[in-house]
């Protein structure tokens, strides 16, 4: 799989019927509060033009923050979801063989690609989850992602 990833943002997922679902925006930071997410997201959407995503996932190593009917809102609005990180990053950087602490920006946005390829093209039931999982499907992101493609997805 080729991902040619949106100079705007991070990356981005449309979902099968070709319509853009879930912008994804990563930063190497941690510790960060939802508070400061929730700025970190007005100011992004405050100096660009983002097309509408049911979807905005921020990522950073140690919390992902969703936000569901995610449209760029100028205002604060504090995310939908608040996850940790850890149960689904571990087992990509164990693989590295790297911390969340050594990790470069462009290899943890690599990661969650690969995370989320994993979702679009898994066969893994809402049953079969771990329970770290359950806001993936509570929030409706992994029907809303399954047998989706990468945006501008190049074929390799």
């Amino acid at each position: 799989m080729t991902v040619k990833l949106e100079s705007r943002w991070d990356l981005s997922i449309d979902n099968r019927n070709g319509q853009l679902t879930l912008i994804v925006e990563v930063k190497r930071k941690t510790n960060v509060s939802s508070e400061w997410a929730a700025k970190l997201r007005r100011n992004i959407f405050a100096h660009g033009t983002y097309p509408k995503a049911p979807y905005f996932l921020m990522v950073f190593p140690d919390r992902f923050y969703l936000w569901t009917d995610a449209e760029p809102h100028l205002e604060n609005r504090e995310p939908t979801y608040t996850i940790d990180a850890h149960p689904i990053l571990e087992p990509y950087l164990e693989r590295a063989k790297v911390t969340a602490d050594q990790i470069s920006e462009q290899s943890l946005e690599l990661i969650v690609a690969s995370w989320l390829g994993e979702i679009i093209y898994s066969e893994r039931l809402p049953e079969n989850a771990d329970g770290s999982l359950h806001w993936l499907f509570e929030s409706g992101l992994y029907d809303a992602l399954a047998g989706g493609q990468f945006e501008h997805e190049a074929a390799a």
